[in-house]
């Protein structure tokens, strides 16, 4: 029956590159309780496989060059991603503020037209005061 209307946020979405909403969902996801826990149970099957498991054929054993090398390239991925992620945030602070701004101007147009209009009716409930006064002075 209505047209659901687009909203500001809606329409910037539409905007967004692939690369974008890719680092949205990695963002989301790296910084969630989940990822943590996931991370954690990852490290402990790591360190029981190469330790334990695997004592005699590890593929990374103690102290675990491998995973060090796995986890500087998740650190540096992940301050990337993060960069960009913070890069896009500060965009839509900014186009926000803006439209703030814009919005804040037009109520300000409005209530200035607001203050005349009332100015301009209470000039007139003046002088239809002084009419009538002037009438009942004469009648």
């Amino acid at each position: 029956m209505s047209e659901q209307q687009t909203t500001w946020h809606d329409a910037h979405k539409a905007t967004l590159t692939a690369g974008e909403r890719a680092a949205d969902v990695m963002r989301n996801s790296m910084g969630s309780w989940r990822f943590v826990a996931g991370f954690i149970v990852f490290m402990l099957l790591w360190a029981a496989l190469n330790s334990w498991v695997l004592a005699t054929q590890a593929w990374d054993p103690y102290p675990y060059i491998l995973l060090n090398l796995f986890l500087s390239m998740l650190a540096g991925l992940q301050g990337a991603i993060l960069l960009i992620a913070a890069k896009r945030q500060d965009a839509i602070a900014a186009a926000m503020a803006q439209h703030d701004y814009d919005t804040n101007l037009q109520a300000k147009a409005e209530i200035e037209r607001l203050t005349t209009i009332n100015f301009e009716q209470l000039e007139i409930l003046r002088e239809l005061r002084a009419l009538a006064a002037s009438q009942n002075s004469r009648g």
